[in-house]
Order: structure tokens, then sequence, then C-alpha cells
């Protein structure tokens, strides 16, 4: 009976790969040659050309965090954006928590993140007025 594939990335190229796991086998990207990285075999890629997510998932791959499958079929909660990496992050810092365990988390204690833009500044930027013309 043949094994179960699971996926690899290689993160320069932004590519994924499903391949039989051996744990005692090196995946080397065809692209590039650069060593793949084990992510699971619960693991759905971004596209290509979708940059703030392959570094969302650089973050969390370079951080521990794998999409194994666990108990219910899935694994769990995982960023998807940027900013709910840095709300983790910061989360983690002011926490104490490991940043692996602080990254799956799926919501965060608002009294330890701290924001430094109010809601007025993250509202789009006016217009500049012209300046006033001379008679």
């Amino acid at each position: 009976m043949a094994h179960a594939k699971t996926s690899y990335v290689c993160l320069p190229c932004r590519a994924s790969y499903k391949q039989p796991h051996d744990r005692e086998r090196q995946r080397l990207c065809p692209r590039c040659a650069q060593p793949l990285v084990h992510v699971g075999s619960a693991f759905a890629p971004p596209r290509r050309r979708d940059a703030a997510a392959w570094r969302t998932l650089t973050v969390l791959l370079n951080a521990g965090v794998r999409f194994h499958k666990s108990c219910c079929g899935g694994p769990g909660f995982r960023p998807r954006t940027l900013r709910e990496v840095r709300e983790r992050m910061t989360y983690a810092q002011r926490s104490g928590e490991p940043a692996t365990k602080a990254l799956v988390r799926r919501d965060v204690p608002s009294g330890l993140i701290w924001t430094h833009a109010s809601p007025s500044v993250l509202r789009a930027p006016r217009r500049a007025e012209p300046p006033p013309r001379r008679p």
C-alpha cells in the first residue's frame, strides 16, 4: 500500500509540492534546488502572486507552525493576514507565551494588544487642497 502524500513548500519560489513523506530523505525544490519545508497534509497553498499571504506563511513556518490534520479533520486556526500575525506576535511578547502557541490562537485578549493608530488615522487620507489663486 502506498504512503499518503503530504505538502512541501519552497518559500523562495512560492511553490508547493505533494510528495510521500519520508523522514530520512531531504526534499529539494525542482526549480531552485533549495531544501523544501515539510508543512503537513492539511495545507492549502496561497496563489503565487499573493505576496502578503506568502509573507504570512513564511512567518508561520519560521516560527514552527505546521498544517497537520487534527482529530477533527483540520489543522485548526492559522492566521491568514499580516495584521493577525502582528497581533499574535505582540500578544506573545507581552504575555510571555511562546510564539508558536500564540500564532495558532483563535482569539487574542484585547487588553494585551496595543495598537498605535486610532480609528481616525486608519481612514483614507484627504486630498490636498489646491493653493489659493492670486488675483
